[in-house]
């Protein structure tokens, strides 16, 4: 791909889609842009009765401390994109390097993520959660808008486990999961 191709500065398509946003990347060349951009990785559960849903996400991040909002999107292609919009809380569980078997599990298409309940259980408020993630907040859906084919859901949180000791965050970059350590330090 030429530099030209990556940089182009027109495309149009038909329809409304198109007049809202009548300039823009194709979709590979805006995956192409992103590759390289490093992510913290997220499982986020919910239940909305008819029972508990997760997915893995890089999409989260914090909004504000005061009051303590956070964000992520959802593909409206995924199968828990459903329950976690009808759903009044979430659980958005903050990865560390050893919970890579949370990550793949929820990231994984086809499957029930909640069949193993040894690695699962419910909060006292019932939401679904995975107590070997290594920090979670709980939170209640304050707002949600669409976004392509996406929506993104703002999150005021309202509960936290946050585990006195640090640990290496798992991060995805270029389609691979990473994580961040001492060696990956950088002095400014």
């Amino acid at each position: 791909m030429t530099e030209t191709q990556i940089l182009r500065d027109e495309r149009t398509d038909e329809g409304h889609e198109a007049r809202r946003f009548p300039v823009g990347l194709t979709p590979d060349e805006f995956k192409l842009a992103f590759r390289n951009h490093a992510a913290g990785v997220a499982v986020i559960t919910a239940d909305a009765g008819d029972g508990p849903v997760g997915l893995t996400a890089t999409s989260v991040f914090s909004v504000s401390a005061e009051p303590p909002l956070l964000v992520f999107s959802i593909s409206a292609q995924s199968s828990s994109a459903p329950t976690i919009l009808k759903a009044e809380h979430v659980v958005v569980h903050l990865l560390a390097d050893e919970q890579l078997d949370l990550a793949q599990l929820c990231a994984t298409s086809g499957i029930d993520r909640f069949a193993d309940t040894s690695i699962w259980t419910r909060l006292i408020t019932g939401e679904p959660y995975f107590p070997a993630a290594h920090s979670w907040i709980r939170g209640r859906v304050v707002d949600t808008m669409s976004a392509g084919k996406s929506t993104i859901v703002a999150v005021h949180a309202l509960q936290a486990q946050v585990p006195e000791v640090e640990a290496a965050p798992l991060v995805y970059h270029n389609r691979t999961w990473h994580r961040l350590g001492e060696a990956s330090r950088l002095e400014a």
